[in-house]
């Protein structure tokens, strides 16, 4: 994969950040200035997780003394993480699994010798799990969509839901309440404090409201359908804000943070309880990320496996300080001792 350039819009002076001269339009009548950023697409040499041997881009931000990050352990819950995973967990029958799976999902069950030994496959019962997706199928943007919102919000759910099953990669600012950044950006775009706010740099097409973002993404970068769950008026945003209400409004409240001059990197889903309260701390503490999709189905499984030795989600790659890491416990834990003020 070739270094992609990623992108911050214009932020609050207050915020102390170094503002890069290029400047973009996001529509016919606003334009933005935005802080250009890089990915580094450096192979991993092992299946652990490690900081990274090149420089942390040009900042103050650093991990914390003596960190570590921690082996990937599949289906781990640590201790004091339980009631967190079960009620992010209540998404899955409130929704039916919507944000789980990848457009045109399916699997099969074949033997073990038809399985190489790098191809992503699940294990049950002595066979072979292979699952694939019309992913491959479908028209992918160049640049990542940008999509302004938080995670309280049952509009923002439904197109996170459609970003999972469009596998697409999102360029993320959150907006939790009393955010100080982001939030006035969107009323400085759209002239309105309305979430979801979608950007798509790729056509210059910059829009509100949920039903017509799922749309539009269902259109461009998919075969046109929109799924049930995402198509029934009403019901959806009813079911949508039941399945958040284990959570008490976790990811809807700004929590005071140091703002990094690039956007975090995380390979995650909607559908998955560990994503989930690794997302919400992030939106609590304002952190730009660009979010790597990898539902159930995605192609991304595959080529993470073939990267890395293991695919797990979430995984984060923080080009601000090097640190790469599984574990969304522990993830939690390195973004507030990071970042938070």
């Amino acid at each position: 994969m070739a270094a992609t350039a990623l992108h911050l819009p214009p932020l609050l002076l207050a915020r102390r950040l170094r503002f890069s001269s290029a400047a973009a339009s996001t529509s016919t009548s606003h334009r933005t200035t935005r802080l250009s950023a890089q990915l580094d697409d450096t192979a991993a040499a092992s299946t652990s997780t490690s900081t990274s041997d090149k420089p942390a881009a040009a900042s103050s931000f650093a991990p914390p003394p003596d960190f570590k990050p921690p082996e990937p352990k599949t289906f781990e819950v640590k201790p004091g993480q339980s009631d967190d995973i079960v009620t992010a967990s209540l998404a899955i029958p409130f929704r039916l699994g919507t944000g789980v799976f990848a457009l045109g999902y399916s699997v099969s069950l074949v033997s073990p010798d038809e399985v190489a030994p790098d191809e992503y496959a699940l294990d049950f019962q002595g066979r072979k799990v292979k699952e694939s997706s019309k992913i491959g199928q479908c028209p992918r943007p160049e640049k990542p969509i940008e999509i302004y919102e938080f995670e309280g919000c049952p509009f923002c759910r439904k197109v996170r839901e459609m970003v999972a099953v469009l596998d697409l990669d999102v360029l993320f600012y959150p907006c939790p309440k009393n955010g100080p950044t982001f939030r006035p950006k969107v009323l400085e775009m759209g002239g309105k404090q309305q979430f979801p706010y979608m950007v798509d740099p790729n056509t210059g097409v910059a829009m509100y409201e949920s039903d017509a973002i799922i749309k539009y993404l269902a259109d461009k970068y998919g075969d046109g359908t929109v799924p049930i769950m995402l198509s029934l008026g009403i019901l959806t945003t009813i079911t949508a804000g039941l399945a958040m209400s284990g959570r008490s409004g976790k990811g809807s409240k700004y929590t005071p943070a140091k703002l990094p001059p690039e956007p975090i990197e995380l390979w995650a889903y909607e559908g998955s309880p560990f994503c989930k309260i690794v997302r919400e701390t992030l939106v609590e503490l304002e952190l730009p990320h660009l979010l790597h999709s990898c539902a159930r189905g995605s192609p991304r499984r595959q080529e993470f496996l073939k990267k890395y030795g293991i695919f797990q989600a979430p995984y984060i790659e923080d080009p601000n300080t090097g640190v790469k890491m599984f574990e969304s416990a522990d993830i939690i834990d390195y973004l507030r001792a990071t970042y938070a003020a």
